[in-house]
C-alpha cells in the first residue's frame, strides 16, 4: 500500500480519514491560497488541489489529500469567520434557511516524476431552524464557531439547530468518507485487497 499523507491540519478531517482503517500520515503546507472561480464547489476543487499539489512537492512518492470546505447561501461563499461580529452575521444569515455545504477533495498520486490527480466536490443541503437572538448570542461565545467555514459545527452544539440535512452528513463535518474512498480505489487496488481479506475474515467467523 502506498503511503498515504493528509494534507489537512483538521482535526475532524483526521477523525473521518481514520474511518477507513488505513495508515496515514498528516503534513500541511503554509501554501497562499489564490481562489480563481467563482462557483462555490468550483472554488473548493481549486483550493484542496493547491493544498494537495503544495504537499505533493515536498515528498517524493505517495497518495496526498487535500481538502476544503465552504458554507454557500444566497450565492455567497461563507468561510471562518474572523472574529465574533462576523460569526453573528453569518448565523444570522443561516438560521430559519437552508444553505449549500460543498467540499471539494483532490487526491494526488505521486512516485517520482509521475504525478496524476483527480478532484470532486460534493455537496449537501442543510437546513437550519430559526433561532432567537439569545439562542445566537449564546452559541457565538463559545469557540465553536470560530474554526469552521459558515461559524458552526453540526457535530457540535450548533446540531441541536439543524432540522435536517439532505446528502453526506460526513460531507458537511468536512470530508465526504464514501466518495473518497471510491476515489482511492481507482488509485490504488490495495484498498480492495483489504476489503475481501475482511470479507474473509468475517466469512470465517459465520
Amino acid at each position: 500500500m502506498k503511503r498515504m499523507i493528509l494534507a489537512s491540519g483538521s482535526p475532524r478531517r483526521k477523525e473521518l480519514l481514520q474511518m477507513l482503517e488505513v495508515p496515514f500520515e498528516v503534513l500541511v503546507s503554509d501554501t497562499k491560497e489564490v481562489i480563481t472561480k467563482n462557483e462555490p464547489a468550483e472554488v473548493t476543487k481549486e483550493l484542496s488541489y493547491q493544498k494537495a499539489m503544495a504537499v505533493a512537492e515536498q515528498v517524493e512518492e505517495g497518495i496526498i489529500i487535500g481538502a476544503d470546505t465552504v458554507v454557500s447561501i444566497d450565492g455567497k461563499i461563507l468561510g471562518k469567520p474572523a472574529d465574533t461580529e462576523e460569526a453573528r452575521e453569518m448565523i444570522y444569515k443561516l438560521q430559519g434557511k437552508s444553505h449549500m455545504v460543498y467540499t471539494g477533495v483532490t487526491v494526488i498520486a505521486k512516485s517520482g516524476d509521475m504525478v496524476s490527480a483527480s478532484s470532486f466536490a460534493e455537496g449537501t443541503k442543510v437546513n437550519v431552524a430559526p433561532m432567537t437572538e439569545n439562542e445566537i448570542e449564546a452559541y457565538i461565545s463559545t469557540d465553536e464557531p470560530y474554526d469552521k467555514a459558515g461559524a458552526y459545527g453540526i457535530q457540535g452544539l450548533f446540531g441541536k439547530f439543524i432540522e435536517g440535512i439532505k446528502g453526506d452528513y460526513f460531507n458537511v463535518v468536512g470530508l465526504p468518507v464514501h466518495r473518497l474512498y471510491e476515489e482511492l480505489k481507482k488509485f490504488d487496488t490495495s484498498y480492495n485487497i483489504l476489503n475481501s481479506v475482511k470479507d474473509k475474515e468475517i466469512e470465517d467467523l459465520l
